[in-house]
């Protein structure tokens, strides 16, 4: 028995990084999968890993900041699955500048993908979960929403905004019997990184004084199992709160 059995969930972001992991992960649970990206090519390679490996998935292109784009993606997992019961919004993006040098079309894109993509994903599962009889919500934020960082403004305001968001849905979807958290990643080895993601000494360098707090880069497995736990049924009595995975550095 997996963990997952009988659940039918929605991960954006899916095609790469920690999203791809997630994917993976819980179809190997035994959910049912929808796995959904931006990036067409790079998700429809996770929906490839899962069949091989036997999972059970599909593949929905998203813009997350698309009412529209979700709309479509409701409407095609409930015509692949007949209900939904869990979603992770994990798709995010990163622009490192100073604050005074941020513009307003980095704190547009930012909060359109980190926070406003989060907040449609949110709206549009509650009906479908709601009919399920339940389900759970994970929001993927970062320590970024939790700790200050250097050279990222727009990033922290919008991982922020997301841990606040998390508990305003904790309240607003309680009484439809769904459940809403946020994980906090520290550092972990994926493509938002870039080139940095293969040279841990240059992504501590980044951070500046902090970054001397961090004794290593997490692999994307290491986040995709909390967010198993949050979705599944052990998690029932776990609601609107934050789990920090970072290896301690937001305790220091």
């Amino acid at each position: 028995m997996g963990r997952l059995d009988g659940k039918v969930a929605i991960i954006t972001g899916g095609g790469m990084g920690m999203g791809e992991s997630h994917c993976k992960l819980f179809a190997a649970e035994g959910a049912q999968v929808v796995v959904t990206d931006v990036d067409v090519e790079a998700g429809e390679d996770t929906l490839k890993q899962i069949t091989d490996a036997g999972g059970d998935a599909v593949f929905v292109p998203l813009d997350v900041g698309s009412e529209e784009q979700w709309d479509n993606v409701i409407a095609k997992t409930v015509e692949a699955y007949g209900k939904i019961t869990s979603l992770v919004n994990n798709a995010g993006i990163v622009v490192f500048k100073p604050e005074q040098d941020t513009t307003k079309e980095d704190w547009d894109f930012t909060m359109s993908v980190n926070l406003w993509g989060v907040h449609l994903g949110c709206k549009a599962v509650q009906p479908e979960m709601t009919k399920a009889g339940g389900g759970s919500i994970v929001n993927i934020s970062s320590i970024s929403g939790i700790v200050g960082m250097p050279n990222q403004a727009a990033y922290q305001a919008s991982k922020g905004g997301v841990r606040q968001l998390t508990k305003a849905i904790a309240v607003d979807y309680q009484p439809f019997n769904i459940r809403c958290n946020s994980i906090h990643p520290g550092m972990i080895r994926t493509p938002i990184l870039g080139a940095l993601q293969n040279d841990f000494e240059s992504a501590k360098a980044i951070l500046g004084p902090a970054g001397g707090q961090i004794t290593r880069m997490a692999d994307p497995i290491e986040v995709s199992y909390p967010v198993l736990f949050l979705a599944s049924d052990e998690a029932s009595y776990v609601n609107g709160t934050e789990l920090v995975v970072d290896n301690g550095f937001a305790a220091t």
